[in-house]
Order: structure tokens, then C-alpha cells, then sequence
């Protein structure tokens, strides 16, 4: 496969969905017979009313539990009731003795016309909070359960209550599993969904930063191409420049010659491999690679723009290596050009200082006036203006500013002055 097609085939992989979940097998043993601690997770809505199910929840138990006609209803409806509250962190203990107690119930203390209804409620309730954290096919069995004990019950001829009443409540139990299972359905989708959202971001940002690096060393090849070049012009030179020179010199030079001749052909075969295929609309650009010497052609054009922008020179100006003028140009580009489309009607400021061994810029714009056009997808420039940075060992900061606009400083390290200039 291209060394070319090999890149994009990676950088599409990068960009792939995950593969979708296979389901999980079914272990009803499992779900109904373990009793782990299974705590209902917190909505996620405001700190304030996150636990709102677990308040509603709670405020139906002591509902529940204020019925019975007598004094020993009481207690049982209060201890049938707290199976509810005991749902919301073991809901299949909770269901398995909200069972056993309605059998109880009905059996040793029928409840009266009056208020025959609660064992129903009570196990509904349960059935709903065990299908929020069990698969719906064991809620499904547990609701089976229950149904087929009550109606064992009804055909027994306990007390459970008049026929009409107990198919409410057979009713009750479809309807409160069902609701729950659905709800459990759409809080995993939701996570799945965010899951997916946080691995597309993160995928987004790696692929981001490849290709920002790429760009950075498609730019930095001319730089490394050029010193090649110098070397093995210099190495071809150098003998002619010396009367009679030894034989061995003449071989060393021609070596070093042949060696930077290899290494400009590894450098191009480099950059083949990370341009991208050419689209047909694209010409390959041949302009030399900008400088800090042209900062003021780019801010000529910025202000061509409608940005109104001012400069400010600090230290002694020098030659610096090429990659640091080039770094240091594009993160004044791309700083100015956040500006221009996040901040429309701010004006901006480029601080350029000149250190003894650092290369300070400080790249600030007011607040915008107006509001900003929406941007599609997320830009390459703070990525690309940190790889810059990070690349010659340098630091690069960005955020608001304290007058609410934004502000962006870089620190790139430099060669030292032979001596300190005189002030």
C-alpha cells in the first residue's frame, strides 16, 4: 500500500464509530439471586435536584406506610412500605422480602376494603425501582413472580381483594416494570451516547494534533532542505579553495557531499509522505516560508481586513534560526486570526520582544462588539500555536484576558548573544 493511502486509511480509522455493543447474555440467577448493592444513580439535572427520585421515592414509603385500619395494619404496611426505601440501594433483597411480606400480609392479617389496595402499590413500587438496575428480561421474570403469587393468592380465596381491584393491580404490575425498564433503556442510550460523544472529541483532538504536525513539518522541511543544501555545496566547494589540498580532504569533503545529497533525498521522500494527495484545486504553494521580517506585510493585511492592530518591538532585533522565525510569524497569524473570527469589532495588540535567550510574544484583542459568526467544527489554530511552542522547547499560554478579551504569550527559546549588547 502508498505510504500516502497508508496515512489517510489511518486517519479515517481514527474517525470510525466504534463498533456497536453486542448484547449481553441473560443470567436471570444472577440478577434475581444476588444480593449486591445496586445504589439509583442521581439524575443528571442541577445539584439541587439530583436526588429528586430518591426524595419521591422515600415520601411514597411514608405514604404507604400511614395506611391500615388498626394498629397492627399499621406496622405491617409501615414494614411492607420500607421495602421501597430498602429498593433504592438493594432492589432485589428489597423485592424478594416485599414478596414474602405481602404473602404474610395477606394471609395472617388480610387488609380491609379500605386499604387492600397498598399491597399491590407496594409491590409496584418495588417492581419499578428493580427494573431501573436489572435487565428487562429479569424484571420481566420477577414480575411474573409476583403476579403469579398474588394470583395463587386470589384463587385460594384469600383476601387479597374483589376481582376488579386485584386486575387493577395486575394491571399495576405491567405497568410499573414496563415504565421502569424503559426509563432504565434511555439512561444506558444516554450514556452510550456520551460515551461515544467523549471518544469522538478525543479521537477529533488526536487527529487534530497529526494533522498540525504534519503541516508544521511540511513547513520545516524547506528549512531542513535549505542547511542540506549549504552543507553540500560548501563540502563541493571547499577543496577547490585550497592550493594542492591532501587526497584524504578531498575524499572527506566528497563523503560529507554525498552524505547531505542522501539526506536531502530521505527529506523529500519525507515530504511526499506527509503531504496530502492533491485535489486538483489546490496548486502547490512556492512562496518562501515567512519570517518575522514580513510581520509587517501580515499586519498590513490584517488591518486590510477591517482589524485595527499595533505592534510593539522590544529588544535588540537579530537574525534568529529559521524555525523560530517561522514559528514564531505563524502563531502571530493564526493569534490574529482567532481574532478576526471569534472577537468581530475588537482591536488587537503584538508584542514582539527580542530577550537574551527568549523570543517573548504577546498576542491581546479587546472584547468583541458584536456577536461572532458560528465557526464550523473545531480549528486547528491554539493546537497548531502549542505544537509550535512545544517543538522548540518553548512555552505558549492562552485564555481571557482581564478586561474580558483574550490574550495569547508565547516564550521560544533562542541563541544566546555572543555578547551583551551595548544599551
Amino acid at each position: 500500500m502508498p505510504d500516502n493511502a497508508r496515512i489517510r486509511d489511518c486517519a479515517e480509522g481514527l474517525a470510525a464509530p466504534a463498533p456497536p455493543r453486542r448484547p449481553t447474555a441473560w443470567h436471570p440467577r444472577a440478577d434475581l439471586l444476588t444480593a449486591r448493592s445496586q445504589p439509583l444513580p442521581p439524575l443528571a439535572w442541577p445539584r439541587s435536584l439530583r436526588l429528586l427520585p430518591h426524595t419521591l421515592v422515600v415520601l411514597t414509603a411514608v405514604a404507604l406506610a400511614a395506611t391500615g385500619a388498626d394498629t397492627t395494619a399499621r406496622l405491617l404496611a409501615a414494614a411492607h412500605a420500607a421495602t421501597v426505601v430498602v429498593a433504592l440501594r438493594r432492589p432485589v433483597p428489597a423485592w424478594w422480602l416485599s414478596t414474602g411480606l405481602a404473602v404474610g400480609i395477606v394471609l395472617g392479617h388480610p387488609p380491609t376494603s379500605d386499604n387492600e389496595l397498598w399491597v399491590w402499590a407496594v409491590q409496584a413500587c418495588v417492581l419499578f425501582l428493580l427494573a431501573l438496575r436489572v435487565p428487562t428480561p429479569s424484571a420481566a421474570l420477577a414480575t411474573a413472580i409476583s403476579g403469579l403469587v398474588m394470583l395463587i393468592l386470589e384463587l385460594a380465596g384469600a383476601a387479597v381483594g374483589p376481582w376488579p381491584l386485584a386486575g387493577f393491580g395486575f394491571v399495576l404490575f405491567a405497568l410499573a416494570p414496563t415504565i421502569g425498564a424503559v426509563a432504565r433503556g434511555r439512561r444506558e442510550d444516554r450514556a452510550r451516547l456520551t460515551e461515544q460523544i467523549a471518544a469522538t472529541a478525543q479521537e477529533r483532538a488526536l487527529r487534530t494534533v497529526l494533522e498540525e504536525r504534519a503541516r508544521i513539518a511540511r513547513e520545516l522541511h524547506d528549512v531542513v532542505a535549505h542547511h542540506m543544501s549549504m552543507i553540500s555545496i560548501q563540502a563541493d566547494a571547499a577543496p577547490h579553495r585550497v592550493p594542492d589540498p591532501p587526497q584524504a580532504l578531498v575524499t572527506e569533503f566528497a563523503s560529507i557531499r554525498a552524505t547531505a545529497q542522501e539526506g536531502l533525498g530521505e527529506l523529500r521522500r519525507l515530504l511526499g509522505l506527509l503531504r496530502a494527495e492533491p485535489s486538483g484545486d489546490e496548486p502547490p504553494t512556492t512562496a518562501p516560508q515567512p519570517s518575522l521580517a514580513r510581520l509587517d506585510t501580515l499586519l498590513a493585511s490584517v488591518r486590510a481586513t477591517g482589524l485595527p492592530v499595533t505592534a510593539h518591538t522590544g529588544g535588540t532585533p537579530r537574525p534568529l534560526p529559521p524555525g523560530v522565525e517561522l514559528s514564531a510569524y505563524r502563531i502571530v497569524q493564526e493569534a490574529l486570526s482567532n481574532v478576526l473570527r471569534h472577537a468581530p469589532g475588537a482591536t488587537a495588540t503584538v508584542h514582539v520582544d527580542h530577550g537574551r535567550s527568549t523570543l517573548r510574544l504577546r498576542i491581546t484583542n479587546t472584547p468583541a462588539t458584536r456577536p461572532a459568526a458560528p465557526s464550523p467544527g473545531a480549528g486547528h489554530g491554539l493546537t497548531g500555536m502549542r505544537e509550535r511552542a512545544t517543538m522548540l522547547g518553548g512555552e505558549l499560554s492562552a485564555g481571557p484576558a482581564p478586561d474580558g478579551g483574550f490574550e495569547v504569550t508565547a516564550a521560544l527559546p533562542v541563541p544566546p548573544y555572543a555578547e551583551e549588547p551595548a544599551r
